[in-house]
């Protein structure tokens, strides 16, 4: 019975950090474009980087 006396004020505390914390998340827009992270790995995006020379060889003197 006196474990509840810890284990209850911490539940509180634990609860409600995790509600400020997501609406904190909402109020900073992290929750508002959803579908494009998911989407870019469907992109491939080595089309628009440059192309490098390959390395020269070098030719024994």
């Amino acid at each position: 019975m006196e474990a509840l006396y810890l284990v209850l004020p911490l539940a509180l505390l634990f609860s409600a950090s995790a509600v400020g914390f997501f609406v904190w998340a909402a109020k900073n827009g992290q929750f508002d474009d959803l579908d494009t992270p998911a989407m870019r790995i469907l992109f491939d995006e080595n089309k628009h980087t440059k192309k490098t020379n390959p390395p020269n060889k070098t030719t024994p003197p």
